[in-house]
């Protein structure tokens, strides 16, 4: 059996217990390299859907804390585009000021973006969720890019997102 064919069992015994985050983990190195960039997009686009995991927003922050400063600023910048120009204002206005003020000036670079929180990426994110739910596929496909860091989302949810890889292939 191929690892394809293991993932849905993977999944299971990680949900039972049975399988250790290691496990997990190696599985995801396999077979992150193994399927389609737009597979592993539309598995983690789910995954930041499922009532299984934690809500998106704080998926997001998760893997913004663990990026790169250009993966930051990738991210902010989508996350704006999301928001659009009047949506920029309104964080400004809600208390998140830095944020609003730093992304109101255009394209975030990676030394802005490394002024940003985690929790500010947050309520960012939520609120671009709110204002336009196309951005969790969006965000699913930036992080498609970089799949190494998409282990920052917990064994629990790579379990489920390779459920869903395992699922879609049959």
């Amino acid at each position: 059996m191929g690892i394809m064919e293991n993932l849905s069992n993977l999944a299971s015994q990680f949900a039972s217990g049975a399988a250790s985050e290691r496990d997990v983990h190696d599985a995801y190195d396999q077979t992150a390299t193994a399927v389609p960039q737009g597979s592993l997009a539309t598995a983690l686009s789910h995954t930041f859907q499922s009532d299984q995991t934690p809500p998106f927003q704080q998926m997001i922050a998760g893997l913004f804390q663990n990026s790169s400063p250009e993966q930051k600023a990738g991210l902010l910048n989508q996350l704006a585009a999301a928001l659009g120009p009047g949506g920029l204002a309104a964080l400004g206005a809600a208390g998140s000021g830095a944020l609003g003020g730093l992304l109101s000036g255009g394209t975030v670079t990676p030394q802005q973006a490394q002024q940003a929180s985690p929790q500010q990426v947050q309520v960012l994110a939520e609120k671009a969720a709110t204002k336009n739910p196309s951005i969790v596929d969006t965000a699913a496909g930036f992080y498609a890019q970089h799949p190494t860091l998409v282990k920052a989302i917990g064994a629990g949810a790579l379990a489920l997102l390779m459920s869903r890889l395992s699922a879609s292939r049959r």
